[in-house]
């Protein structure tokens, strides 16, 4: 499993590209979405919400159990992926292409996220 370098991630298993133009996209990583199991079903933030790092902003839910979806980063929902909400499986299928989640316009930096390899070191754990 290998977690693409040009993202950072949360150590709750989310994923953050660097930010165009104040707008930066999370899903959940390829360990989350493997530790899940069969997603079918997924709520996510409603597009003119407020998210706040670190803080509870939907859930997936799995043939295994539901599991809460939290934000990396603090601002204002501006995209939700309706792809994922019609069709869950594409969280695990491609957990970094298709099955992104949300963007959000950050209205600060974010804090204490890992890289790549720190994250992968910290999963490895």
């Amino acid at each position: 499993m290998s977690n693409p370098q040009q993202l950072r991630y949360s150590k709750e298993h989310e994923w953050l590209t660097d930010a165009v133009d104040g707008v930066a996209t999370v899903g959940i990583t390829e360990h989350a979405a493997n530790a899940l199991g069969d997603i079918v079903y997924v709520q996510l933030p409603e597009v003119g919400a407020t998210v706040t790092a670190g803080q509870e902003c939907g859930e997936l839910e799995s043939t295994k159990s539901v599991s809460e979806l939290y934000s990396p980063v603090t601002g204002e929902v501006v995209e939700a992926n309706q792809d994922v909400v019609d069709d869950p499986a594409l969280v695990n299928t491609a957990p970094f292409e298709g099955g992104w989640l949300f963007k959000v316009r950050l209205s600060d930096e974010p804090g204490d996220l890992l890289s790549a390899d720190e994250y992968t070191a910290f999963t490895a754990g």
